[in-house]
């Protein structure tokens, strides 16, 4: 139905950058929200920032001012731009899209994850 692909984790030192991105293929009518979420080792999934089909933006308090989320409507892609990174930011990260089907449900699709480690 619709496939997430994920690219753009790594390895990167405190204060690095990274720039991760996500394209959704498959049977999309339309696209309402994309956003990005990360899981740290023990902790639960927590969203890092979410973008609307109109560029409504919302961010995590802990990313702030330092992550800027963007989407491109023609090619369905998500992207999250990472900048001035910290070792607290080490989790893997999930792209997340939603919307509707080219025949009609609404669907509601997770990337399979990219590591992001923040070390010196």
């Amino acid at each position: 139905q619709v496939q997430l692909v994920e690219s753009g984790g790594g390895l990167v030192q405190p204060g690095g950058s990274l720039r991760l991105s996500c394209v959704a293929s498959g049977s999309i009518f339309s696209i309402s929200a994309m956003g990005w979420y990360r899981q740290a080792p023990g902790k639960q999934r927590e969203l890092v920032a979410i973008i609307t089909s109109g560029g409504n933006t919302n961010y995590a308090d802990s990313v702030k001012g330092r992550f800027t989320i963007s989407r491109d409507n023609a090619k369905n892609t998500v992207y999250l731009q990472m900048n001035s990174l910290k070792p607290e930011d080490t989790a893997v990260y999930f792209c997340n899209v939603r919307g509707l089907l080219q025949y009609g449900p609404v669907f509601n699709s997770w990337g399979q994850g990219t590591q992001v480690t923040v070390s010196s």
